[in-house]
């Protein structure tokens, strides 16, 4: 299991969860990205980035709430398309 990034990082961007996270497995781009990722093959599961979140978009990876479900596939996407990640971010409407 791994942990993910959800939809209120979006435009927010704190990097709280980088500064505790023990093997810098979340990333962004700096001017490119509106939201931070987490990386899904180097996440340890420890949970440090969950309670530093400072508006709660942090979640293991099966407690994600249906209505951001889609940030599961977006986190994992943007190590491999970041274009596809942007784009999926940039759709994203909230319920």
């Amino acid at each position: 299991m791994t942990y993910v990034i959800t939809a209120p990082c979006i435009d927010v961007q704190d990097q709280a969860c980088v500064e505790v996270c023990p093997v810098d497995c979340i990333h962004f781009d700096e001017g490119e990205d509106k939201m931070l990722y987490i990386n899904p093959d180097e996440c340890i599961d420890c949970g440090a980035c969950e309670p530093a979140c400072p508006v709660s978009a942090i979640y293991a990876e099966d407690d994600v709430p249906g209505d951001v479900a889609q940030f599961k596939s977006i986190n994992a996407t943007w190590y491999s398309d970041k274009p596809a990640a942007r784009a999926a971010v940039a759709a994203f409407k909230p319920s």
